[in-house]
């Protein structure tokens, strides 16, 4: 959904993993693990601090506002859904934009903690060299080094964590269990953009097919749901997406697409 707004894919098209994200069993035991983390964020939340709703996010928005599809669960970290002005969203994954103290609780913004890290890092010259799918970039060795992660601004504790779901980790029983009651109540299943090559998200397809909805994919290469897609459409989001918006719901989608150009001036 994001790839055309800059933000590269975990997967390529045939669900091989691209990269090897940081796990939640290294954040949690290592502290340079977490000041590696946070260097790179450091750089990599600059580009994604930039990014901005591209035309499929758009065609979602134009497509619930005409009333043609409901809520929206989401994989992604990012928030362009929100500021393409979907609603409804339901963060399967978290989001980037909020830091959480795994100490004592205490949430803040990744805004916020942005502005810190660079009070605190007033000679950092990272560029990096690859931004990657979760906010982050590729940084050498020296210049992580080189980096003073942040504390927690309520109880000083090294235990600051961006509030999404790390590899390795769980997603709360309550989201789980409310994204099960969206598929309960729904007529039917869209998929974007999602290989579905974990459970995370590949749950609620298999339970929309158990009660026998109508479950369409709009992605590019194969997915795990294959054989339970009533319909599969192989086609880049952006370019599929405004066109299906565009034959349903012209109106809507005229609006959304007048919002984005009003959004990139």
């Amino acid at each position: 959904m994001s790839t055309a707004s800059g933000i590269p894919d975990y997967r390529d098209p045939d669900g091989t993993r691209r990269i090897q994200p940081m796990r939640i069993d290294e954040f949690r035991t290592s502290a340079e693990a977490r000041r590696r983390y946070w260097a790179r964020s450091y750089v990599g939340w600059q580009n994604l601090h930039r990014a901005r709703p591209n035309p499929a996010h758009l065609a979602v928005t134009a497509l619930q506002r005409a009333g043609l599809a409901g809520p929206v669960i989401t994989q992604n970290v990012d928030g362009l859904h929100h500021a393409a002005g979907t609603t409804h969203i339901t963060e399967l994954h978290g989001s980037l934009s909020r830091v959480v103290c795994e100490a004592c609780g205490e949430v803040t913004s990744r805004s916020a903690l942005d502005r810190r890290m660079a009070a605190a890092n007033p000679d950092f010259a990272g560029t990096g060299t690859q931004i990657r799918p979760d906010g982050d970039a590729v940084l050498s060795t020296l210049l992580v080094d080189s980096f003073r992660a942040p504390l927690c601004g309520c109880c000083s504790a090294d235990r600051l964590r961006p509030d999404v779901v790390f590899f390795g980790d769980v997603v709360p029983r309550a989201t789980v269990d409310h994204c099960f009651s969206l598929v309960e109540e729904a007529e039917g299943l869209l998929v974007l953009g999602s290989s579905l090559q974990v459970m995370s998200g590949l749950r609620f397809v298999r339970r929309a097919a158990k009660r026998g909805l109508p479950i369409v994919v709009i992605t590019r290469g194969r997915t795990r749901a294959d054989e339970l897609v009533a319909v599969k459409w192989e086609a880049p989001l952006e370019q599929a997406l405004p066109a299906l918006a565009h034959r349903l719901a012209p109106d809507s989608a005229a609006a959304e697409a007048r919002h984005g150009l009003v959004a990139s001036l």
